[in-house]
């Protein structure tokens, strides 16, 4: 079974889908995680960002994997533990640029199915319903103000002792917005049979429990149906 998540930064989804693959038993995909790590070698490598074919070939050589310990999930490239290093807003904006290429989301579309072959998985991401498994059971589009979003996102990085402001925040997530929306390639956008969900007003807890309430019902209706 697989539940898709998707929604713009801030919406909730890395740490709803966290929780609802802790409480259903299910492996975690952070798809944005891939990107980021492909954004962050990118960088480091000085490979230009609007270079579709390079990063596409970079894509296809980047080794990564996902482990689980006591601080959680944790992102490992080319050997390289880069769980932090990946989720400043520099490389968040250079994933997004990424995503962009056809190319590189063609070279990254097995990496992601792949997953959903291994067992019962929760995906995250922004075209997880609409492009990586539009075979879902569930899917669901998480969504909120861009200033709620951004009060997350400016709390999030103070936590992590990053200097920034919530100015400076909410103009990366509104410019995130219209990058992610805009590409010609898998835009952001909920999926036909997705169900929307906005975040502004609900706790964690009350997020998770109305998609576990989605779950559930999946599970009814099969077990009916046979």
């Amino acid at each position: 079974m697989v539940v898709a998540i998707d929604g713009p930064a801030g919406s909730g989804k890395s740490t709803v889908s966290k929780i609802l693959a802790r409480k259903l038993g299910f492996m975690y995909l952070d798809t944005g995680a891939i990107y980021r790590a492909l954004a962050y070698v990118a960088l480091k490598k000085k490979i230009p960002l609007d270079d579709g074919k390079l990063l596409a070939e970079l894509a296809k050589t980047m080794q990564i994997e996902f482990k689980q310990d006591e601080q959680g999930q944790r992102v490992i490239v080319n050997g390289e533990d880069v769980s932090e290093k990946i989720r400043t807003e520099e490389v968040g904006m250079a994933a997004s640029k990424v995503s962009m290429h056809p190319e590189v989301r063609k070279a990254l579309l097995g990496i992601q199915r792949n997953f959903g072959e291994k067992g019962n998985l929760v995906a995250e991401g922004r075209d997880m319903g609409t492009v990586v498994f539009p075979n879902a059971e569930v899917k669901v589009f998480l969504t909120a103000s861009p200033e709620v979003r951004a009060q997350r996102r400016y709390l999030e990085l103070k936590e992590k002792g990053i200097n920034t402001t919530l100015e400076e925040v909410l103009k990366s997530v509104i410019e995130r917005d219209r990058q992610d929306s805009t590409r010609s390639v898998a835009p952001l956008k909920p999926a036909s049979d997705a169900v929307i969900i906005d975040t502004s007003n609900m706790s964690i807890e009350e997020v998770v429990n109305s998609i576990m309430r989605l779950v559930e019902l999946w599970k009814k209706e099969k077990h009916t149906s046979s």
